[in-house]
């Protein structure tokens, strides 16, 4: 078996993204709630990518994108110093690498400067810190003067700045004018409050020729900063039709109606784990199934006091990196994932499919040591784990769809 890559016809793109979690002070409505509140006592920032958009249209990610010349320049040194010095910022010793496979050859990526100053992990949190600006206005932003490292506690977003909409426009034509707007303000990135959460990588499907190696981040905020899609990439509003009726035309005898577009904000910006879960199952969002798994994962805290003491519990242990490998069943499909005793460490599987004439539950009764996702279709996503989570992070529970959603 081999645990290298060999150059195919995918274009492999470095990206970001940032698992925004927030606590949840506002009150659900004024009358009484129809069902009990979450488990979870914390929200999660979904974004609904555009419909137009090439990769995953539609879908509800977390915000994130392309890693940029821009965030890796030289440039940044200026604005760190005096008070926090190269090469790492004050993040701490740099977290280890827990994968060798698959090694990866060098990504085709024209936006990527490999000659960069900055660690790459510090490079990492400034795009997703810049994406989360760009996608939802967010702006995670700490004083230049503050002292480095984690914070105690979550914190909190800075205020929009006023001209957001103009800032965004210039970012969104040249990141490198976060910089710019960072010195505006006198800020930093918040590179110390984001903590490293996982690694993905996008595996092979017919049809499917953009693929990313996605650093996750997960950051804590005290309360939810408000949210403004761009409403280019992503969406945050939806449509509804209104129906209008000129009254004077109607008196006269005569009939005219008008169809006006009625935007209102999506009350699923923010959603626990457990209400994530529903509306994938309902169909009111449509999750990846990688968001899905750490949508799952996120499940298994309680509250935003307890996720925050883990990732800063973990912090030096690093994390997984993980390529699923698709097996194609007689009536589903299997994401396989490192650990799964399916799952094989060997290149030819990297750019093509793994396939069987068994029927899911066949292959799911044969074995005994998983670690996947099952697809049965779109919006019905079950997850196996057996095996053991590795460097005191956490996997998630079983998740099994009812019989009902079939």
């Amino acid at each position: 078996m081999s645990s290298s890559l060999r150059p195919g016809p995918s274009r492999w793109r470095r990206a970001a993204s940032i698992v925004l979690a927030s606590g949840w002070t506002h009150p659900e409505t004024a009358t009484p709630p129809s069902r009990p509140p979450p488990a979870e006592g914390f929200r999660l920032l979904l974004l609904q990518r555009s419909p137009h958009q090439g990769f995953m249209p539609g879908a509800h990610v977390f915000p994130g994108g392309v890693l940029d010349a821009a965030d890796r320049s030289a440039d940044w040194l200026g604005l760190f110093a005096p008070y926090h010095r190269p090469p790492r910022f004050g993040l701490g010793p740099a977290p280890f690498s827990r994968a060798a496979f698959p090694s990866l050859p060098d990504t085709d990526d024209h936006n990527a400067d490999n000659t960069g100053t900055l660690p790459e992990d510090v490079a990492f949190r400034i795009c997703a810190v810049r994406e989360a600006f760009e996608e939802a206005g967010v702006l995670l932003l700490r004083p230049r003067t503050s002292p480095p490292g984690p914070a105690p506690g979550p914190g909190l977003a800075l205020e929009p700045p006023a001209g957001l909409a103009a800032w965004r426009a210039r970012v969104r034509r040249d990141p490198r004018h976060f910089l710019r707007l960072c010195a505006h303000l006198d800020c930093t990135p918040d590179i110390w409050a984001l903590h490293n959460w996982s690694a993905w990588l996008t595996p092979f499907l017919r049809g499917t020729t953009r693929r990313f190696e996605t650093a996750f981040f997960l950051c804590c905020l005290r309360e939810p900063p408000p949210v403004y899609p761009d409403l280019a990439e992503v969406v945050g509003y939806q449509a509804h039709l209104q129906l209008l009726v000129c009254p004077e035309l109607v008196s006269s005898g005569g009939f005219l109606v008008s169809l006006t577009l009625r935007i209102k904000p999506r009350t699923l910006a923010w959603s626990s784990p457990s209400e994530a879960t529903e509306s994938f199952l309902t169909k009111e969002i449509w999750l990846p199934p990688p968001q899905f798994y750490e949508v799952r994962r996120l499940a298994n805290f309680a509250s935003l006091s307890d996720l925050h003491k883990f990732c800063l519990g973990r912090a030096l242990e690093g994390l997984e990196r993980w390529l699923p490998i698709i097996l194609l069943t007689a009536d589903g499909m299997v994401h396989l994932l490192p650990g799964d005793e399916l799952y094989l460490e060997d290149s030819d599987f990297l750019e093509n499919l793994m396939s069987t004439e068994k029927k899911t539950e066949e292959i799911m009764k044969e074995g005994k040591q998983f670690h996947r996702i099952v697809t049965y279709n779109r919006h019905l996503y079950d997850i196996h784990v057996t095996v053991q989570s590795k460097y005191k992070h956490v996997y998630p529970k079983n998740s099994v769809v009812r019989k009902s959603h079939l």
